[in-house]
């Protein structure tokens, strides 16, 4: 059964909409705050919750966001039919320039959540006018940790894929956020540090069952790791992974598969999710999600078991999975067409694509939503444990300082992670660590980012299209350059 938490529930009647203003955030003075009641602490986590549900928006999370973030890559091709989705051809082709509507999509969806995240924030301060109790007030300050979390997971996005871009850490007028100067990188991981700190001072360990999907102070901890490691800064990385790896809160789940199916969501492997749910519904209003809708089987039937049939996986990722011998992952990353899932769903081999993505497989008995809804109800997953061993095992290679907390070796953490898919040791080389990156978080929008990261995009994606000194970030977008002519455009787009 889909766990309805109240993260979730919270946000009907709140949840921010974006304006038309330049970084499609809205002036000061126009955000929803009208009828929240200050004095009732009851509210307090409500702004948050309306920032998290702006992460599970179709900017954010869906259609824009496989196509920059994984069709970019050698992992996935673009899908669906030749003549359909000309924006995600131009991605997955690096012929896209500043007027791809996709690209403009993640640009705005990212600064929403940017805006709702401040929104969050100056709500905060009028709870702790209104409410003086020191329960009431600890509620405040955690859901500050919350809002700079959520903060600080955006602009990790927005500073990987544009580089100098403007940093907007209040609410603005339009006036204002027209005038602003774009930041170099290094001041934005500096921005993005300093909220990840504040949430791990101020969010607890674990959270109450109902709000399960909340971040927490390891949450923050894993991703401000993954800030050091893609700043080079690979001591801090390793401690920081060290320590979430000596609390005991994570685990492995013995099946890969599980891990990606509906009873597996927020499991001990789950670190970060992003929250998908009809509410047991079938109509109406709802939180969900399309990012599993979108990659679904083109074409299938029944009407519950179709979805738009993008981001399929590539052939270059099945030869290399084929290679290693991972049929562990390749049967819970790759979903044939004309073959029958364990739980009874005939994938039809009328399907126009030959495989789909099976870690956003949805059961028909869950997809009950009146316009088909195949996976509607199934969460992203944004970061799972076997990513902080990964991240431990390569900072290690990279000589970091190993942890003293947990006593693990690069060894140890990449073990782990392969012996779960039935895989045997290998030396912990950096060579072996990226692939085991690569297999274990296929089709998870990670693979184009860190081929960038590690220098190795320009071999892997240039047969594709990709070229180095340009496709290593996106253009900021045409619109945006007219609202702001302060800002400059990326090297060598038009």
């Amino acid at each position: 059964m889909k766990k309805h938490t109240i993260l979730i529930m919270a946000v009907a009647g709140i949840i921010l909409v974006g304006c038309t203003d330049f970084l499609n955030i809205r002036p000061e003075g126009t955000t929803t705050s009208e009828g929240l009641d200050y004095s009732n602490p009851e509210n307090i986590f409500k702004p948050v919750s309306a920032a998290y549900a702006q992460l599970r928006s179709y900017n954010c999370s869906a259609f824009p966001f496989i196509g920059c973030l994984e069709v970019t890559s050698d992992d996935a091709d673009k899908g669906s039919t030749p003549e359909d989705g000309a924006s995600m051809k131009e991605l997955q082709t690096f012929t896209y320039g500043a007027s791809n509507e996709l690209v403009l999509a993640q640009w705005t969806g990212w600064y929403d959540v940017v805006s709702a995240a401040n929104n969050a924030l100056d709500q905060m301060t009028q709870f702790k006018k209104e409410l003086q109790s020191e329960e009431n007030l600890a509620l405040v300050e955690q859901c500050i940790g919350d809002a700079k979390f959520i903060r600080a997971y955006a602009y990790f996005y927005l500073v990987r894929m544009w580089g100098n871009i403007p940093l907007v850490d209040k609410t603005m007028s339009a006036t204002e956020l027209a005038s602003l100067q774009q930041k170099t990188p290094a001041q934005i991981y500096e921005f993005i540090e300093a909220d990840l700190q504040d949430a791990i001072e101020r969010l607890p360990a674990s959270w109450p069952r109902t709000y399960i999907s909340r971040a927490n102070k390891y949450t923050a901890m894993a991703y401000k790791a993954k800030v050091h490691l893609y700043q080079g800064e690979y001591d801090q990385a390793a401690a920081l992974c060290d320590e979430i790896i000596a609390s005991g809160k994570y685990s492995l789940m013995p099946d890969f598969r599980y891990v990606f199916s509906m009873e597996g969501e927020n499991c001990q492997e789950s670190v970060f999710e992003i929250e998908s749910s009809t509410l047991g519904k079938t109509t109406g209003d709802a939180a969900y999600s399309e990012y599993a809708y979108h990659q679904g089987p083109r074409n299938n039937t029944p009407a519950n078991m179709q979805g738009w049939g993008f981001c399929t996986p590539s052939e270059s990722l099945v030869e290399f999975l084929t290679d290693r011998g991972d049929t562990e992952r390749m049967a819970a990353t790759l979903l044939y067409s004309g073959s029958t899932t364990p739980e009874g769903d005939y994938i039809s081999d009328k399907c126009p694509n030959p495989i789909y993505n099976g870690k956003v497989y949805t059961p028909s008995s869950y997809n009950k939503w009146n316009n088909n809804g195949y996976g509607y109800d199934h969460n992203l997953r944004a970061m799972r444990y076997s990513e902080v061993l990964l991240m431990y095992a390569e900072a290690l290679a990279r000589n970091a300082v190993p942890g003293a907390k947990s006593g693990y070796s690069a060894a140890t953490a990449l073990d782990m992670v392969r012996s779960r898919v039935g895989l045997e040791s290998v030396a912990p080389s950096l060579a072996n660590i990226l692939d085991e990156r690569r297999a274990e978080l296929a089709m998870e929008e990670d693979r184009f980012l860190d081929l960038i990261r590690t220098g190795r995009a320009a071999e892997v994606l240039g047969p594709l299209g990709y070229t180095e000194g340009k496709n290593n970030l996106f253009p900021i977008p045409a619109t945006q350059l007219q609202l702001n002519t302060n800002l400059h455009q990326n090297p060598n787009y038009l």
